[in-house]
């Protein structure tokens, strides 16, 4: 599926991630393509000040290379969930070397209501 028709409507707020393993493709793409104001409306941190977070977020994109991302489970997390979990394998390359970042990712919907956005929460 390529970029136009999967991620770019949502970072470009014209479509909501019906899923959380939609949320989790389409923030995996926002670090590939650097969407900085996406990765920060889809991860509520109240307790990391906004420009550090924006500093942040801009230096990881540019130090790292993403080269791939396997999702390997899903558990729950669909149209009709408030919450849910993805277990994914995130393939980068930085600073010469290749490297993987296996987590599993916790999504919540906001405010715990279906009629909200999904959000990523935490590492599990």
């Amino acid at each position: 599926m390529s970029y136009e028709s999967c991620c770019e409507p949502l970072h470009r707020e014209k479509q909501r991630a019906a899923t959380a393993e939609q949320l989790m493709r389409s923030r995996y793409s926002a670090f590939v393509f650097a969407e900085v104001n996406y990765l920060i409306a889809t991860h509520p941190d109240s307790s990391t000040p906004l420009l550090q977070r924006r500093k942040e977020l801009r230096k990881n994109c540019r130090e790292a290379r993403w080269l791939g991302l396997k999702i390997i489970a899903v558990a729950a997390g669909g149209v009709g969930d408030l919450e849910g979990t993805v277990t994914f394998e995130a393939t980068f390359g930085a600073g010469g070397q290749r490297n993987v970042m296996t987590e599993t990712s916790l999504f919540q919907r906001r405010d715990r209501d279906l009629r909200e956005n999904w959000l990523y929460i935490k590492p599990m």
